[in-house]
This record gives structure tokens, C-alpha cells and sequence, in this order.
């Protein structure tokens, strides 16, 4: 997948993206700050920042924030949110160049955005604009595909009638990938757990902030919904169903 292709598609998926994408653990952030050595003031890119969700509680950390995102409906909904903070410095760039100074940062972190890189060119980049001491941190929430019955369902339909699901999925990243992007194959994993509550309109907006899943617009996406609303039906629970999610946090030096 071209860089190009990887940063548009999401560009019609922005306002479900913003309301229904999970948000983080706490302890993440607690994690990184302690393993990183970072305190108020440490600059930290969010490569692939998005719509801002994880460089907002960066920024209330008190870091200052380098939000690097090249696709411009993201960023400007980033923008909308959090031009207000002092700290927050958005950039029009890719994860492969980044345009940041070198030897500039104390962390680069890249959460639920790392599988869209090209991870070889995103290791050099990132090497050069750490500081020596720095880290690089990379987080997903990774769906759990069996925790229900709704659960299961859902990874089926995923399965079955997304555009792309099998190929873009970021569970695609292996160790293999991890141990040839960090610093001599060393690096630290954390898990932390996470959930979402959704009743039907809630999963309709999670599954199509998803950019593998077809656009409602289409005949694709109306089947889609179709087939959601059948398994919401026959999983809910006084009308509400759960994302379940483990958290994984990867740090080390590149």
C-alpha cells in the first residue's frame, strides 16, 4: 500500500472517527512517563496523531506535543479541538519525514497508527529525530475478537464483508516487525485493559470509523449495517454491547 493511499483513507471517516474511536488507559500514559523519563515540558511526537486523541492526553501530561498527521481533514478536526493548548504544535508531515528537528525529542509515540508506516523508513526518521537517550513507543488498542458473543460475531462480519480487514489489520505487526524496528531487537511490552459501551448507534459509528469497513453511502455499507443491526439484536444487552480491548504498549530505543 502506497504512503499516499494509507494517509487518504480515512478522510470520510473523520466525524465517526472523533465520537466513536476508544480513547486510553491512564496507565499508559503513566507507564510511558516513568519508562521514558519524560516530565512537564519533554517534547514528544504523536506520529500519526489523527484527530488528536492520544496527543490530548499527552498534553495534559504537560508535554509539549508535536502532532505529526498528513492527512489534513484529521488534522484540521485536531485543530479545531486543541489549538487552544500552548503546547500543541501541528504538523503537515509523514511518519517516513517528519520535517522535526534532529535529535529534538524525548519520545515519539505512535498510537493506532504504526501498521500504516513504512517501518523501515519510520526507524531511520525516528532515529534521527530522537534524542540520544530518547525513546520510541508504539500502542494499540487491539480489539479481542472472542471476548462475547457479540464479539465474535462482529470479527466474523468483519471477516466476511470489509474491504480489506485481513490485509490492513495492525494485528499483522509481528514480532518479527518489532524486534527489526527496535534498537537490537529489545524493546518492552505492557498490557492494560479497556472497554467501550455502545448501544446500536454507538456500533454503527465505532464499525464505520473503520476504513476497511464500506462506506454506508454504498450498497456494501448498507449491507453491512444490515447484518451489524442483526447480530446487535441477537447480542445486546438491555440494548447496549461491549468493545472489549487490550491495550499494547511497545517501548525501547531505534
Amino acid at each position: 500500500m502506497s504512503i499516499v493511499n494509507s494517509t487518504e483513507r480515512f478522510s470520510g471517516r473523520v466525524e465517526d472517527y472523533i465520537k466513536y474511536r476508544p480513547g486510553y488507559p491512564e496507565e499508559v500514559l503513566d507507564f510511558l512517563g516513568a519508562e521514558c523519563g519524560l516530565s512537564a515540558g519533554s517534547a514528544v511526537a504523536d506520529v500519526g496523531s489523527g484527530t488528536g486523541i492520544f496527543t490530548s492526553m499527552l498534553l495534559r501530561r504537560g508535554y509539549t506535543v508535536y502532532a505529526v498527521e498528513p492527512n489534513l481533514n484529521m488534522q484540521h478536526a485536531a485543530r479545531l479541538w486543541l489549538d487552544t493548548e500552548q503546547n500543541f504544535i501541528p504538523v503537515d508531515a509523514t511518519a517516513e519525514a517528519t520535517t522535526l528537528e534532529t535529535h529534538s525529542l524525548d519520545m515519539v509515540v505512535c498510537a493506532q497508527a504504526f501498521h500504516w508506516f513504512n517501518n523501515e523508513r519510520a526507524r531511520m526518521e525516528f532515529n534521527r529525530i530522537l534524542k540520544p537517550a530518547g525513546f520510541a513507543a508504539l500502542v494499540w488498542n487491539n480489539r479481542l475478537p472472542d471476548a462475547d458473543q457479540f464479539s465474535y460475531a462482529y470479527e466474523n462480519l468483519l471477516k466476511s464483508e470489509s474491504l480489506d480487514y485481513n490485509k490492513v489489520n495492525h494485528r499483522n505487526i509481528g514480532s518479527a516487525d518489532l524486534k527489526a524496528f527496535f534498537r537490537n531487537g529489545k524493546y518492552k511490552q505492557v498490557n492494560f485493559r479497556n472497554r467501550q459501551v455502545f448501544d446500536f448507534g454507538g456500533v454503527c459509528g465505532r464499525a464505520f470509523s473503520s476504513s476497511y469497513v464500506p462506506p454506508l453511502s454504498s450498497a456494501a455499507g448498507i449491507r453491512f449495517r444490515e447484518k451489524l443491526q442483526d447480530i446487535f439484536v441477537k447480542h445486546n444487552v438491555n440494548g447496549k454491547v461491549s468493545f472489549y480491548y487490550k491495550t499494547e504498549v511497545y517501548t525501547g530505543k531505534v
